[in-house]
């Protein structure tokens, strides 16, 4: 498993009866996750009485039977706050649908990124480039600039793109080589197809569903292979890797190993996927996060 275990300023604390309990910086949130089927710990906040009464709950969030849900506060918390990864910076906000604006589990990838640009050690005239596809709110973009990469982000939503921006400029990156898209991302690879533009690294974390900003439709089953295959037309000659992300219920790691292996046929390097995780406080478990393919040279 890619196990996310380098937070100082996150952490889940316990999980369990379709719930979490994660620490972010100073505040505690328990939200819902359908991975943690088993039972909670007795001692955790949240157990006997599950909610925002619990002790040690700062906000829980409860899922509408009629879809959606809300947050329920304990105590006033500020719109928004920080907390660090290494040399990064992240804005937390909890939004609707459970969100926070951060994937946590991702902080294993930043890491394997960031060690693959490092390495690459590029002339500063012919910097690293990477492409980044549904890129939310721009982890991986911090990641991949605090590196020394160029980076590209692309995301459909504007609202993602603007917290990226705010994201980087925490980070002491405002003034990073970074260029923000807002576009449908099947679209924008196949223009920089038409500009002939390449890249040295080439990430996506694509939803199960999802609409581009001009209602074009996504479907992971569908369109993760035709996407994938149009994106390894756009790498270049020194590329150093390829990585998709996965949190789709149902699609294994070998699920991504395979688009990879067929896409990049012919090329040389090695591929492998694994399940990626967050460890659990108590009792040295591990809360599964998805999964990850990659491609490295």
């Amino acid at each position: 498993m890619y196990l996310a275990d380098q937070w100082k300023d996150f952490a889940v604390l316990d999980a369990g009866g379709g719930n979490k309990l994660e620490r972010w910086g100073s505040v505690t949130l328990l939200r819902p996750d359908p991975q943690a089927v088993w039972p909670m710990g007795k001692d955790a906040p949240g157990v006997d009485a599950p909610g925002v009464d619990a002790p040690g709950v700062d906000a829980h969030y409860l899922r509408s039977s009629s879809g959606g849900g809300h947050w329920e506060y304990a105590r006033r918390l500020p719109e928004s706050w920080t907390i660090r990864y290494g040399a990064l910076s992240f804005i937390v906000r909890p939004t609707g649908f459970k969100h926070t604006g951060l994937f946590p589990e991702q902080a294993v990838n930043w890491d394997w990124m960031q060690g693959i640009v490092r390495r690459a050690n590029f002339p500063k005239e012919r910097p690293f480039r990477a492409l980044n596809l549904f890129a939310y709110t721009g982890g991986a973009t911090c990641a991949l600039a605090a590196a020394g990469a160029e980076a590209v982000h692309v995301d459909a939503a504007k609202g993602m793109v603007a917290w990226a921006k705010d994201n980087l400029s925490a980070s002491g990156l405002a003034d990073a080589p970074v260029r923000f898209i807002v576009d449908d991302a099947m679209k924008f690879v196949l223009r920089e197809q038409r500009r002939g533009r390449l890249y040295d690294g080439i990430l996506m974390d694509p939803p199960s569903y999802g609409r581009g900003p001009s209602g074009e439709m996504w479907k992971i089953e569908n369109d993760l292979y035709p996407l994938v295959a149009e994106c390894v037309k756009l790498l270049s000659p020194e590329a150093r890797f390829f990585l998709i992300n996965s949190y789709t219920t149902g699609l294994a790691p070998s699920v991504l190993a395979s688009v990879l292996k067929v896409a990049l046929h012919g090329r040389s390097g090695r591929i492998e996927a694994d399940e990626v995780g967050l460890p659990i406080a108590r009792g040295g478990l591990v809360l599964p996060c998805g999964a990850s393919g990659r491609w490295e040279i």
